[in-house]
């Protein structure tokens, strides 16, 4: 942790505090993480952005702060950021448990910020309520990026019914990409990218590609085009009939 915060302030650039496999790994408690982070966050130069990352992102995540259950592990998260609040711009949190951001969200310091992790929801998280709402850091938001951009203008301008009206239809295509296994959400993100030309292949480490079936590849396609993600609809069309073909299809 100390070395690659050096390094990245060296360049004078913006930390986000990832989740440890190794302090998952090796710690013993609640107490673990409190001296790791407050070691690390002192060392920090300037506020940086937490992230809770859950284990259907990452199984080696499990147990993370120590505690087996959401009402441990959210004692000893907001304890680190209560402990080191000068040094905690937000935290992300990324449990796709709307119920979970929202208690955690109500009980942050003034000042300190709810970046949602929470690829099922968004809409009504980032939108908020009485009581506060949720920063847009997501995933999601990569091959949604048009659709996001003008949506977090019209929010902006105090145009929630248009904010909604742009974001909820792709929430099905958000929640088909994020499906159990979790972990292998980034074969729907890159296999946008393909369709959409920002890459030339469909090829991912660790052959990530093949980990979901052919019928996920179907229905992204299906839905992206529905909410109008398709930049290019003749090339996306093109390359899904290469993919189809290589599946025999």
């Amino acid at each position: 942790y100390l070395e690659q915060v050096e390094a990245i302030q060296r360049l004078d650039a913006r930390i986000i505090l990832m989740a440890s496999r190794a302090l998952a790994r090796v710690a013993k408690g609640p107490a673990d993480y409190l001296h790791v982070y407050d070691r690390v966050l002192a060392a920090c130069d300037r506020p940086v952005i937490l992230h809770w990352l859950g284990e259907m992102f990452d199984p080696q995540l499990a147990g993370y702060w120590g505690a087996p259950n959401f009402d441990g592990a959210l004692d000893t998260a907001l304890e680190v950021i209560h402990r080191n609040q000068s040094k905690v711009d937000g935290i992300k949190i990324s449990l796709l448990d709307k119920d979970k951001e929202i208690a955690m969200r109500r009980r942050l310091p003034a000042g300190v910020r709810m970046y949602t992790g929470d690829d099922f929801n968004y809409p009504e998280l980032i939108e908020g309520d009485d009581h506060g709402f949720s920063h847009a850091l997501l995933g999601i938001f990569d091959p949604l990026a048009p659709a996001a951009a003008y949506a977090v203008g019209q929010l902006g301008q105090g145009n929630a019914a248009g904010f909604r009206a742009t974001l909820d239809p792709t929430v099905p295509l958000a929640r088909l990409i994020f499906r159990a296994p979790t972990q292998y959400y980034k074969t729907g993100v890159v296999f946008l990218a393909w369709l959409n030309g920002f890459q030339n292949h469909f090829v991912m480490l660790n052959g990530a590609q093949a980990m979901r079936p052919l019928p996920y590849f179907t229905d992204v396609f299906r839905l992206a085009d529905g909410c109008g993600l398709l930049r290019d609809p003749d090339l996306a069309v093109q390359r899904m009939k290469r993919l189809l073909a290589l599946y025999g299809a």
